[in-house]
């Protein structure tokens, strides 16, 4: 699914530094942000780009957010897929020989960071748009002890997934309602391309039960632009590590919304922040 649209692009490649790192035999490129005094505990973002999108093109936004708050932000690149369209791993039904494992990858990588920086293990977050934010889901999945948090933007949940969790992980949705190429109602036969996948409501009750979450509330956000926002929040989940505060997952369900970060409707980069700056880990 697709990258963002051109008025973030070209920030990251201005403002970053390009970085490499090889995995099985193959040299991978990503992007990086890393503040002066960044701290041992400080947090890291790493951010996934869309489908036939490119890491120095990615959500330049983020890098406000960084800098007010001093983490460190990665936006690392995807390879080919058999569209010829840079792209994760997913498990698309043209991606059916695609060897590449962005699991692995993705784990090699933050830990990497991690190790280069001197920051703690437990601070790295991870989001994604679209083809980034299936990542989110398949990273839930499979590693979930990796990140923090997870962040999806207009991400699915593929019917050839796992559908279960490992253990709890702290989980955002942000998702439009008439999202045209990331269907809220799901695509069950698949007949759009992309394979058969869930529809929101439900990829997001697979998450809830991952995480154990016995409470729900829900509350409109104060109205930004056309679109009311509505946010479900999933609470008293089971805590993600020892002596963590226990999981909650957070669905922004934007109605009348298409396939965006929706930071027309809802102030977005703030809202990250939030759930950030509540599942990270201090001293």
């Amino acid at each position: 699914m697709l990258a963002i649209g051109a008025s973030a692009q070209h920030r990251v490649e201005s403002e970053c530094t390009r970085q490499t790192i090889t995995h099985k035999g193959i040299e991978r490129e990503y992007w990086i942000y890393v503040p002066e005094d960044i701290s041992s505990d400080g947090a890291m973002l790493v951010c996934l780009h869309g489908h036939g999108g490119r890491a120095r093109h990615e959500n330049g936004r983020l890098l406000d957010l960084a800098r007010e708050h001093g983490f460190i932000v990665c936006y690392p690149q995807g390879l080919k897929d058999g569209k010829d369209k840079n792209s994760w791993n997913v498990g698309y039904p043209f991606q059916a020989d695609m060897k590449v494992n962005d699991v692995a990858f993705l784990r090699k990588l933050v830990r990497h960071i991690q190790d280069r920086y001197g920051l703690s293990k437990d601070n790295a977050f991870l989001t994604g748009m679209s083809n980034g934010g299936e990542m989110c889901y398949l990273m839930a999945q499979k590693d979930p002890k990796l990140f923090a948090g997870i962040i999806s933007m207009a991400g699915l949940t593929l019917a050839d997934m796992p559908l279960t969790y490992k253990s709890p992980v702290p989980f955002m949705e942000v998702h439009g309602t008439k999202d045209k190429v990331s269907l809220w109602e799901g695509d069950p036969t698949g007949q759009y391309g992309w394979g058969a996948y869930l529809g929101v409501p439900a990829a997001i009750s697979y998450v809830v039960a991952g995480n154990k979450c016995i409470s729900y509330s829900k509350e409109e956000l104060p109205l930004k632009g056309k679109n009311t926002v509505v946010l479900h929040k999933y609470t008293d989940g089971a805590p993600a590590c020892k002596g963590g505060i226990p999981s909650e997952v957070w669905l922004y369900e934007v109605q009348g919304g298409g396939h965006n970060w929706a930071d027309k409707s809802m102030d977005t980069y703030a809202e990250m922040w939030k759930f950030m700056d509540k599942f990270m880990h201090r001293k």
